[in-house]
């Protein structure tokens, strides 16, 4: 187990508080308060950006709601009312349809565009500079630490070429260069070995994205085209994105989850 994880062992071992239930209610309950208090203290730029990300969250909430709400309405449809005399308790039942909610073919389609996925982890942990990167003293007088090699998992394409010693700042060891992963598709239950093509997004950092360092949490695409799926109009489907599931340097291996 890696070290990171005493606290969810602790949890196994012995369980939570009693009054954790109650408590976390209560935090929950708190939580508007807190909201409200943030919103009115802060002021200029901060309070600008804390109002928008609000405005956003609140956004989303209504088009979830919405779109619940137009799954279970009941919409007319005169197609389905029948011809001639209908009895009386009849009347309400026929001529009903159930409003129609987009595919989720196109829902994904937008999300994509987006740039936002319905992830398999949501949430996870932040990897710090100091974990990710190991500080490199270079120069006769040992004072230059400028240099940083890179301690995770990291996936660089096959034309990439290394800068000379002296203008390279970040170092990406050869042994953690990966270029295949594990992907598993939730639908067909089954997992693949396929090429990775790039790292689409590290959730700690850009600047990790654009290194193509892989830590949990991580969306790479990889390429799907021996699997043989097709597109509605009959086109190979030749890359797709997936979630890293697991630490890929704890374990030797990259497991991810196909998005579809």
């Amino acid at each position: 187990m890696p070290q990171n994880e005493h606290i969810e062992l602790h949890r196994k071992r012995h369980g939570r508080r009693l009054d954790y239930e109650e408590r976390l209610r209560k935090r929950q309950a708190r939580e508007p308060h807190k909201r409200s208090a943030k919103a009115k203290e802060l002021f200029g730029l901060k309070a600008k950006l804390y109002n928008k990300e609000r405005r956003n969250e609140k956004i989303q909430m209504k088009k979830t709601i919405r779109a619940h709400e137009e799954k279970l309405s009941k919409q007319k449809d005169n197609k389905d009312v029948p011809e001639g005399a209908v009895p009386s308790y009849l009347l309400d039942r026929e001529g009903q349809s159930r409003a129609k909610v987009l595919s989720n073919m196109i829902k994904q389609k937008r999300k994509e565009k987006a740039g936002k996925w319905d992830v398999p982890i949501p949430k996870v942990r932040a990897q710090s500079e100091a974990e990710v990167f190991k500080v490199l003293k270079t120069g006769k007088r040992k004072a230059k630490s400028w240099k940083r090699m890179v301690t995770k998992v990291t996936y660089v394409g096959d034309s990439f070429t290394r800068k000379p010693p002296k203008f390279e700042r970040f170092i990406r060891p050869m042994g953690l260069r990966f270029k295949k992963a594990h992907v598993t598709h939730p639908e067909l239950k089954a997992t693949f070995c396929l090429p990775i093509i790039s790292v689409k997004k590290n959730p700690s950092s850009t600047m990790y994205t654009s290194l193509g360092v892989i830590t949990k949490g991580t969306v790479i695409e990889v390429n799907i085209s021996e699997l043989g799926l097709v597109t509605q109009s009959g086109k190979v489907v030749w890359g797709k994105y997936a979630q890293v599931t697991n630490n890929p340097e704890f374990d030797g291996c990259i497991n991810a989850v196909l998005l579809v």
